[in-house]
């Protein structure tokens, strides 16, 4: 017999292995910490230019950041700061080494979404956000699976649940609830409506009191930021119905944008999602304040199977929610909801594998230019970075052989530039900020 004694014990003694791992893994201070990068990789992986005409440009400028030379003299490493001032001042060829960013438009918002474990969701969102910082941008991801991948793969474990996706809904509950009191009160018939009373569990957190930057969290990265989760915020689904019914008007489709909308729109230039594997009140928020959608499957019949099923229920559940166009507030987002722009994404692709090709054509035939380009390979450097709970980024190519690493790093560079190129284009779709 197994009772939740059973499971709690086991829980306890799983986080003292969680421990560990981290122990072996991060710094002596048991914090991740970001590597720094060499000359080579600045030159021709950031900025791709030619090695010899960013040395030429640094020792014409001894302003300009010079790294930590290595005892022999011969490669210079950078911290990300470092980097990022190499990218404001320098220029090459009168070409700006900035990233694209369309004037008065607020962050792009990028769900990852699929309802299979193991699809590859936040592997994506992780490399996704590591591969836009080296690019340039400031990028604040959510994560909204309560097994909290992304979140102890950017070097955060301790988190309270009130600090989550979860926290982030009660506190809008709690807005929506008094903004609707505040204007039943002030109808113009002179006659109040009845006011919504919320329970001391949820109005005495003290979540109202708390502001917007008071939910994001810094990473190990100095250009990412991160609303966390945790395995305490998995209940989140049985207390969002709760909190339904406590206030039947209340919009829970739009908490999350809400709160996105509360942010200054320079604050970020990147907003990603991490999504649970399945569809729920979080993962319905996440798709809700989306402006574009990224599918990542795996290249197998069953994950094709389950594609299908999460876009067909998917599309279920976004027709629902149009039905409450005009009825309720939904922050700056319109209903019904629409994306600027849907792409599905092979992952664990095996190039040489027949099984993977046919699938890949399977693909091709039903979603056509829907499917990118570049699905990500599965490599033995890719299993590894999962391992240290690391992106290819992070892993020092000195770890392992210089081939297989570049091979998985140009695998996630492809995957990233073909991203990059549908985000900017929807970003120019995007309306202008009042």
């Amino acid at each position: 017999m197994f009772t939740h004694t059973d499971l709690a014990r086991l829980q306890a003694q799983s986080l003292k292995m969680q421990g560990f791992i981290r122990q072996q893994t991060y710094s002596p201070q048991n914090e991740k910490t970001l590597r720094r990068f060499s000359s080579w990789e600045v030159a021709e992986l950031i900025f791709k230019v030619n090695q010899s005409t960013m040395r030429g440009r640094l020792a014409a400028d001894p302003t300009l950041p010079q790294g930590t030379v290595e005892a022999d003299g011969r490669q210079h490493w950078y911290a990300l700061e470092e980097i990022n001032e190499l990218r404001r001042r320098l220029k090459v060829n009168r070409r700006s080494l900035m990233p694209y960013r369309p004037a008065g438009k607020r962050a792009m918002r990028a769900a990852i979404a699929n309802f299979k474990g193991g699809a590859g969701k936040s592997t994506v969102a992780l490399h996704f956000a590591h591969a836009a910082a080296l690019d340039g941008y400031r990028v604040l991801c959510v994560d909204f699976d309560p097994q909290a991948t992304l979140s102890h793969s950017m070097g955060l474990s301790d988190v309270a649940e009130e600090y989550t996706v979860w926290g982030i809904m009660a506190r809008d509950l709690a807005a929506e609830t008094e903004r609707m009191n505040r204007a039943s009160q002030g109808a113009e018939s002179g006659t109040s409506l009845p006011q919504r009373r919320l329970p001391a569990s949820i109005t005495d957190m003290g979540l109202a009191d708390l502001r917007a930057a008071d939910f994001i969290k810094p990473t190990n990265w100095p250009t990412i930021d991160i609303v966390p989760s945790c395995a305490n915020a998995a209940f989140v689904e049985f207390a969002s119905a709760q909190y339904r019914h406590l206030n039947p008007e209340w919009s829970f489709f739009a908490a999350v944008s809400r709160f996105l909308d509360q942010l200054p729109a320079d604050a970020y230039d990147l907003i990603l999602f991490d999504c649970p594997p399945a569809i729920g009140y979080q993962s319905m928020n996440a798709v809700f304040a989306a402006d574009m959608l990224y599918i990542p499957s795996g290249p197998g019949y069953w994950e094709y199977d389950s594609t299908t099923s999460f876009i067909g229920q998917l599309s279920e559940a976004l027709e629902d929610l149009s039905r409450f166009n005009g009825l309720v507030p939904a922050g700056t987002m319109n209903l019904p909801k629409a994306f600027l722009d849907l792409r599905f994404l092979l992952t664990r692709f095996e190039p040489n594998n027949d099984l993977h090709r046919a699938m890949q054509q399977a693909f091709l035939k039903v979603f056509g230019d829907r499917v990118t380009e570049h699905p990500i390979e599965m490599t033995r450097a890719v299993e590894q970075s999962g391992r240290f709970l690391s992106s290819i980024y992070e892993i020092d190519y000195r770890d392992m052989t210089r081939e297989t690493w570049r091979r998985a790093r140009a695998s996630f560079d492809q995957a990233y530039a073909e991203f990059r190129t549908h985000l900017c284009a929807a970003w120019d779709q995007l309306e202008d900020e009042r």
